[in-house]
């Protein structure tokens, strides 16, 4: 038995998917739709990244008929990155969090860039943009590979597990804030 069988199939699934986590699938990430796919809650004609390409490896996978990809989800696309009009740009730091590679470097009030070799095409970062300062462009790629979706995945698991510590970190700091608050107003009482 291969690897690849060995797993769960919603790893399996997830190994198949181009990981941009653009969302147009319908679903928050690429994981989230291989796991509805799992579940049968999804078809696997949803990724217009993937495209015909990538459904017939999921239809191969699941042994089910291939099919062409749902237009309601949008079409396939040649390869594309943001790039940002560096001029335009107010540093505003609307287009960082979006970002589910953390592909663009910026701070508050600063000029922001795209990482082209980490942008995945998502286009997650045009619409927060308040100056229209962002674009797609063909990408340099011609070929969205398997490194690259490796890349992608590892990176935005990166962001994640960040972004679940910062919470964790804020949550633990506010229970404190709220245990002295509760000491401090126990203290004025019993004055």
């Amino acid at each position: 038995m291969s690897e690849r069988n060995e797993a769960p199939l919603a790893d399996q699934i997830d190994a198949l998917l181009p990981q941009t986590q653009c969302r147009k699938c319908g679903y928050q990430g690429c994981r989230p739709y291989a796991e509805a796919i799992c579940n049968g809650e999804a078809d696997i004609d949803q990724c217009p990244p993937g495209g015909d390409h990538g459904i017939q490896l999921l239809a191969d996978l699941l042994n089910v008929p291939a099919k062409p990809l749902n237009p309601a989800f949008g079409i396939t696309r040649p390869l594309q990155v943001a790039v940002i009009d560096e001029a335009a740009c107010i540093g505003c730091t609307k287009c960082l969090p979006p970002c589910p590679t953390d592909a663009i470097l910026g701070a508050s009030k600063q000029m922001h860039t795209v990482i082209a070799a980490l942008c995945t095409g998502c286009e997650l970062c045009i619409a927060p943009c308040p100056v229209n300062c962002i674009s797609m462009v063909a990408s340099a790629n011609t070929e969205w590979t398997t490194a690259n979706a490796d890349q992608s995945r590892q990176r935005h698991q990166a962001k994640n597990r960040r972004q679940a510590k910062a919470e964790a970190e804020k949550s633990e700091r506010l229970n404190r804030q709220k245990q002295l608050l509760a000491k401090l107003n126990k203290g004025k009482t019993a004055v």
